[in-house]
């Protein structure tokens, strides 16, 4: 399966739209990061323990959007975008989509 951000693949020739498909994935921050990530405020730096989140979720997000293009018959998904937003009480979730167009190539 291709998957990318981009609106067509470079010599190939687009043969089938399937439809808009999309991915989600949230995922908590627990206290122990929460932790460490504001002792790396303070003393600057960048915090892995949250990129490792962030990743997982990204990683998660675009496994379902491939998981659902497979399903419609697709080879490839087109004009990938993802989106990152905190939600929850203190915005203590991530959350990851990802959307895009399912289709086939030659």
């Amino acid at each position: 399966m291709l998957l990318s951000t981009t609106n067509n693949i470079e010599g190939h020739k687009v043969t089938a739209y399937h439809g808009v498909v999309t991915g989600e994935a949230i995922i908590g921050a627990n206290l122990f990061k929460d932790i460490f990530a504001s002792i790396t405020d303070l003393v600057g730096g960048r915090s892995g323990s949250y990129e490792r989140v962030l990743r997982e979720a990204k990683d998660n997000a675009m496994m379902e959007l491939e998981h659902h293009a497979r399903a419609l018959g697709a080879n490839a998904v087109i004009g990938i975008d993802l989106d990152y937003e905190t939600i929850g009480h203190s915005s203590s979730m991530l959350m990851v989509t990802a959307s895009g167009t399912a289709v086939t190539f030659e």
